[in-house]
């Protein structure tokens, strides 16, 4: 039902209520919660001796300007970089996004985080939050990279989030701290920024995290809380099957729906299957909201739930992983 935020980089007495609570699913964890990788590791120890396995811990590691996790990890060039190899070499390019994916999940996946919400599959086209977070403008393109990227995650024993449905790049603003509304139709959505979610759905991916845009054509509520989006093109014509992940409630563009009680109401309502409460200041207005509501369904956790890991030491003496981090640092000079 809902994925928190947590403060500091241990938890406190208050947080681990919190997590006792049923409708609560899992923790995302930010740069906040970061210190090194030992301290981290502990903290998802912590998580683990309060709920079990039967949790989800998720975090944001694409690369680039999004890299909750620094020191101690591979330095992940932005997606961005893959999409500028694409248009000299496409092969390198798909080669290197199923690397850029598998060093990722596997280094999250040794220290048992379950998801890293990746990858991005927006259009490059200026929005200001997306940039160099995206792989491509042209839609062709991003699709490619996009497959690649499952790919290599898959093989790492990590679910796949594909982010932000229906398109969030074609947009200029950021809904973190501004409304954004498309005013394209529907027709030219579907040619563009919904060909890499289309492709990547038949491909299997596990989880879809909603955008906080409005497309006025469509609907006149943003889609994270659109019936329309979400039920009738995302589930009905798109046959997603998997897990509806809201962006977090606490950006500006969600507080349309109103107050943090409605904002749940209308995500749920709509159709996902867990919320984001990323600001620990609201989690326990968050928590009152819920408090009657039934859990998220175990089963449908449990196919967001991280696969067999290699330990942190056998990862690092595995030699394809040298390779692969040789291959990534050509992009980042």
């Amino acid at each position: 039902m809902l994925i928190i935020g947590i403060q500091d980089i241990q938890l406190s007495a208050r947080e681990r209520e919190w997590i006792a609570t049923p409708q609560v699913s899992g923790v995302i964890l930010f740069k906040r919660n970061f210190a090194s990788r030992t301290q981290v590791t502990a903290l998802i120890e912590e998580l683990r001796a309060e709920r079990g396995d039967a949790f989800l811990v998720c975090v944001d590691q694409e690369g680039g300007p999004v890299q909750r996790f620094r020191e101690g990890f591979i330095r992940l060039p932005a997606l961005a970089r893959l999409g500028e190899l694409y248009d000299r070499d496409p092969q390198q390019a798909l080669a290197l996004a199923e690397e850029h994916a598998w060093l990722m999940a596997t280094e999250m996946r040794a220290i048992d985080i379950d998801i890293s919400f990746a990858p991005v599959v927006d259009l490059q086209r200026g929005n200001r939050a997306i940039g160099e977070r995206a792989l491509h403008a042209q839609p062709a393109s991003v699709s490619a990279l996009g497959l690649a990227y499952l790919r290599g995650m898959r093989l790492a024993g990590m679910a796949a989030t594909i982010k932000h449905f229906p398109g969030h790049g074609s947009v200029l603003e950021d809904t973190h701290v501004d409304n954004a509304v498309d005013a394209r139709s529907l027709a030219e959505l579907r040619r563009d920024d919904l060909l890499p979610f289309a492709d990547a759905i038949v491909a299997g991916a596990e989880a879809v995290m909603m955008a906080h845009v409005v497309y006025p054509q469509i609907d006149a509520q943003p889609a994270g809380y659109s019936r329309i989006w979400i039920q009738d093109i995302l589930r009905g014509e798109f046959g997603f099957r998997g897990v509806v992940f809201s962006d977090d409630i606490s950006m500006t563009a969600a507080e349309s729906a109103g107050g943090i009680d409605a904002r749940i109401a209308a995500h749920h309502e709509a159709g996902c299957d867990l919320v984001l409460v990323c600001k620990p200041e609201i989690v326990d207005a968050s928590l009152r909201a819920v408090r009657d509501a039934v859990p998220c369904d175990p089963a449908r956790l449990a196919t967001l739930r991280g696969g067999v890991a290699s330990t942190w030491d056998a990862l690092v003496s595995n030699p394809q992983r040298d390779r692969f981090i040789a291959h990534l640092k050509e992009l980042i000079s």
